[in-house]
């Protein structure tokens, strides 16, 4: 992994913090995009420390902010001619409804949105690379998933969280499917981390669902063994024919109809991009 320069997500915590640390105790350049600053200097330093590595900086990104996106994207440009690897990891998880700036609904603004804008933008970094990849972080919670481009941000039908959070896993897998079509010299992965203990769906301002969380935390997966398969798949060779599928526990594996309608994921990407402004 020397030389690759690596992008990745919600890296101050969580399987991103996990991801980073594995990646830059292989050689790679790290860029860490972060939501919070004053976390992300925190994750910084963590990861300095563990990894042993100096090849790492930090840049702010809120991916519910539109501009936020364009203004990470534009400092990266200026800093590195092309990157390697893009590892849209960040996610959220809202009990309730909530609303990006932008007006998007909250789950599929940053979860979807943000990431396609955040792709879109670095396409041409990425196509400057030998082997450039993009791997995106969806969730075995698409199969309840129903993509609705008449209401996606659930103005008329009703919300709930599963409904919300199920949407957005989906958005991932067909956005991942539709890429590989459309730029096939990026392989282009998503994967399924398992149940994975996080912060998801603690609320980021009040902390609400934080002691539930803590009680259920001994029966997910860790941190870094929900990393495993994004890490795979930004160091494992010769995947190129792999580009466009799904995997979990570092495997292939088979997608259920919907997430292989290849017609609704090109509605999908022609919705996401007048959403955006591209």
């Amino acid at each position: 992994m020397n030389q690759k320069v690596i992008i990745i997500t919600g890296a101050n915590s969580g399987m991103g913090l996990a991801t980073t640390i594995s990646l830059a105790k292989k050689g790679a350049t790290i860029i860490m995009a972060c939501r919070s600053i004053e976390r992300g200097k925190e994750a910084l330093d963590q990861v300095k420390k563990e990894s042993g590595s100096d090849s790492i900086i930090m840049l702010p990104c809120d991916l519910s902010s539109m501009e936020s996106i364009r203004l990470f994207t534009q400092e990266v440009k200026e800093k590195y001619p092309s990157i390697d690897i893009l590892i849209n990891n960040a996610g959220v998880v809202t009990i309730k409804k909530e609303m990006t700036d932008d007006q998007f609904e909250m789950m599929l603004g940053v979860n979807h949105l943000g990431h396609f804008l955040l792709t879109n933008l670095l396409l041409n970094s990425l196509k400057k690379a030998s082997d450039p990849r993009v791997i995106n972080v969806s969730s075995g919670a698409y199969k309840a998933g129903r993509i609705s481009l008449e209401d996606p941000f659930f103005h008329h039908r009703s919300f709930n969280v599963i409904k919300g959070y199920s949407q957005s896993k989906l958005a991932n897998i067909l956005f991942t499917k539709e890429l590989a079509k459309r730029e096939p010299t990026i392989s282009t992965f998503s994967l399924h981390p398992g149940a994975v203990s996080t912060s998801l769906g603690v609320n980021r301002q009040n902390g609400f669902g934080r002691t539930i969380h803590k009680l259920l935390r001994p029966f997910f997966l860790t941190s870094e063994q929900g990393a495993e398969t994004a890490i795979y798949l930004a160091t494992e060779p010769n995947l190129t024919s792999m580009s466009g599928q799904y995997f979990y526990q570092t495997k292939p594996q088979t997608l259920q109809l919907k997430g292989n309608k290849e017609e609704l994921a090109t509605l999908l990407w022609d919705w996401s991009a007048k959403q955006v402004h591209l």
